[in-house]
């Protein structure tokens, strides 16, 4: 591996690493020679693969939309392991609405989870990385942060807030040594969307929107993922890296 792509010795964190896309990129980060800290709610349910995959993958046991217990995770993880080289806010939901019934809860709820714990969690873990003078933020970001999407007004709000805090820290911290990115998928195959991908009207529908001709698959993110984490990136902070076949280009 070229020893600008390689993590061995680094501390990764990884929110939202339960399932899906987390959990692809907790292991793509820890094939790289990372230790991995698996942000799980528990470690029962969709969460206990991560004792399978000791040492190398540990869980933090975190929850996106609590900050004082986000804060408390993140403080105890860097007591244990001296650092936190690598944060991957990958936590984040999904959900659609006409905008006419949205309701409040509706939009707490997602602004809680993909803004809010996204901001926080970067606010307690850069505390540590700017002390150090080192460290790498990734955003796992959509592309419905670059064009609009029906029935996904808070969504692409959330996700557009995304992209404003990478520009804007990125701004505060370049000089210190600590980068801040976004990867903006497309729809990318996991369980999570294989009821909708598998439905071949849809399935139609959105690869009609990309010119690449397939939908992503997790590998696809991580191999960005890897790269904004990677000491290659160095001078890259502040941009929205898309990973949608061509969708926003049109």
């Amino acid at each position: 591996m070229d020893p600008l792509f390689d993590l061995t010795g680094q501390v990764a964190l990884v929110t939202g690493a339960s399932r899906g896309i987390g959990r692809d990129l907790a292991g793509s980060l820890a094939a790289a020679g990372a230790t991995v800290l698996a942000g799980v709610r528990d470690t029962k349910g969709a969460g206990a693969w991560v004792l399978e995959r000791a040492p190398l993958i540990q869980p933090l046991v975190m929850e996106a939309r609590d900050v004082a217990q986000t804060r408390h995770a993140v403080d105890a993880a860097v007591r244990e392991h001296g650092r936190i080289d690598i944060l991957v806010n990958n936590a984040g939901i999904g959900a659609e609405h006409d905008p006419l019934d949205v309701t409040e809860d509706d939009w707490d709820v997602l602004v809680d989870v993909n803004l809010k714990g996204a901001f926080f969690t970067t606010q307690a873990v850069a505390r540590h990385m700017l002390q150090r003078g080192y460290g790498r933020i990734v955003m796992i970001s959509s592309q419905a942060s670059l064009v609009g999407l029906p029935r996904s007004a808070v969504y692409c709000a959330t996700k557009a807030g995304i992209n404003g805090l990478v520009r804007s820290l990125a701004i505060e911290w370049a000089a210190s040594g600590v980068t801040i990115n976004a990867v903006a998928p497309t729809w990318i195959y996991t369980p999570g969307t294989a009821e909708r991908l598998d439905d071949p009207e849809f399935l139609r529908a959105v690869l009609a929107r990309i010119p690449a001709g397939r939908v992503g698959t997790p590998d696809d993110v991580a191999a960005a993922v890897l790269y904004l984490a990677s000491r290659a990136a160095g001078l890259v902070t502040g941009t929205v890296l898309s990973v949608d076949g061509g969708w926003t280009a049109q």
